[in-house]
């Protein structure tokens, strides 16, 4: 199996303030760990240069509007909210993040490589069609999912699993039944959206899934949401291409975020989006990095975890280093487990509306 790595040095040069949490460290620390392991000497890796999106993709998602606000700002320097600033020249680098996602799902649709990982900055899934949040500019993982439906993959699974919940890439798709949007994310944390009950609209109906989870979620919990929920609808959707948002806060090293995950724990989600992607679309998938801002204990060893996991490789030493394991027995809440399955019960009643999976289980039930 050949997986494709989308990475540019152009990644790095984005960033609103060396402190803030979004910088560039988040990739260089990664880069640094990916050459110490010699990952790009490996026959099933294969690093894939990416292209700035042309701006009619981009527009697919975007207001003409929002996109020459961006533009504007982008000469001199400007904000967007409290905690995203416009640094001069952000337009171009989000173009090459947009682009970026489009480059790994080019090479997959292609057959270059099996599947691949847009490892790109600044992350997308808080951008909304008319502005952007969130550390977000423009959404990538939107972007990416309509360049794939004009190039023929008309059912696409979108499966989210960044600690916050992608409110930005549900609003795009909350009408759309061609799109099935899949979110698994801490509750209470920003941007405060992502219930049960927000399950679509219109042609949407159904086809948003939230799936709330408390603090101190490990990967237990991760296991059981792809258990009973994810590989369950998936299978029914029968999606043409699967696309993973992959957000690495939930790591319990992450400073702006409280789950329990760890790397060994992404390895193996990893490994089960892998293996529906396999069962059901020939391998079609591509995930885009997100959030994580744990630079230096988590990020450099979930990344090399979807990354291996992605290419079939052996993931069974992956693991964090020894000195940052206190902080996991302290993250980790054994109330977490009950609570989390609490929430999924919830919104497989409502769901079992619109999905027959969903429906036998609780008949199954009794």
């Amino acid at each position: 199996m050949t997986t494709g790595i989308v990475y540019h040095r152009r990644y790095l040069e984005h960033e609103q303030t060396p402190t803030h949490p979004e910088r560039r460290e988040r990739l260089a620390y990664t880069m640094d760990q990916f050459l110490e392991e010699g990952i790009f000497d490996l026959d099933e890796i294969i690093l894939l240069e990416p292209f700035e999106a042309d701006v009619e993709d981009v527009l697919e998602v975007h207001t003409p509007e929002y996109v020459e606000f961006l533009r504007r700002e982008s000469r001199k320097g400007g904000i967007i909210d409290y905690d995203t600033n416009i640094p001069v020249g952000v337009f171009e680098n989000a173009l090459l993040a947009a682009g970026g996602a489009i480059r790994a799902a080019m090479a997959v649709k292609d057959g270059e490589v099996d599947n691949a990982f847009a490892m790109v900055r600044p992350p997308g899934h808080h951008a909304k069609p008319y502005t952007g949040a969130g550390f977000c500019y423009f959404n990538n993982m939107a972007i990416m999912v309509r360049w794939l439906q004009k190039n023929g993959f008309r059912k696409v699974l979108i499966i989210d699993w960044d600690a916050h919940h992608g409110d930005g890439t549900q609003e795009v798709f909350y009408h759309d039944n061609t799109v099935l949007f899949i979110s698994a994310h801490q509750m209470p944390l920003y941007p405060g959206t992502g219930f049960p009950h927000e399950l679509g609209e219109g042609d949407g109906e159904g086809y948003t899934i939230n799936i709330p989870l408390p603090p101190g979620s490990g990967d237990e919990v991760y296991l059981y949401v792809f258990e009973k929920v994810i590989e369950p609808v998936v299978r029914e959707f029968k999606p043409d291409f699967i696309c993973i948002s992959a957000g690495q806060d939930n790591h319990f090293t992450d400073p702006i975020t409280g789950l329990a995950l760890t790397a060994r724990g992404y390895a193996e989600i990893m490994k089960r989006a892998v293996d529906l992607s396999e069962e059901l679309c020939n391998g079609r998938l591509v995930a885009v990095l997100e959030g994580g801002y744990s630079v230096e204990a988590a990020l450099p060893y979930t990344n090399l975890a979807i990354v291996t996991a992605m290419a079939g490789l052996d993931t069974s030493n992956i693991r964090e280093p020894p000195k940052y394991l206190s902080e996991l027995r302290w993250r980790k809440k054994e109330y977490a487990g009950q609570k989390a399955r609490d929430n999924i019960m919830e919104l497989i009643r409502l769901h079992s509306n619109y999905w027959e999976c969903f429906r036998k289980y609780l008949e199954s039930l009794g």
